[in-house]
């Protein structure tokens, strides 16, 4: 059975996807992200013997398109519309951290 995840383990993962929540929120979300722990330990009980990996549900294809850019004439608005810009570029804050901390 899984270990219970706790409040500081929540708490990492939360920051590791750059989430943060309140005492209270931690206190809805920890049980029911328990819960979903002791799903997989249900699924690791499955008897999987003969039973071939399934790739896709569907027998579908994708359905490819050429990738062609194509001018819309809305990158002003679009840009107006933006909180901060650079050199025509929409400016955004850095998720990923490379300082050697």
């Amino acid at each position: 059975m899984a270990e219970k995840l706790g409040r500081e383990a929540a708490k990492h993962v939360a920051e590791l996807a750059k989430l943060s929540f309140t005492d209270q929120e931690l206190d809805q979300f920890v049980p029911q992200l328990e819960e979903t722990m002791h799903l997989f330990d249900d699924l690791q009980q499955m008897d999987t013997t003969g039973v071939e990996p399934m790739y896709s549900p569907t027998t579908e294809v994708n359905g490819m398109r050429e990738d062609v850019a194509e001018k819309s004439g809305q990158k002003e608005a679009l840009l107006q519309n933006a909180p901060e810009t650079k050199n025509g570029l929409i400016k955004v804050p850095a998720i990923i951290d490379e300082s050697e901390d």
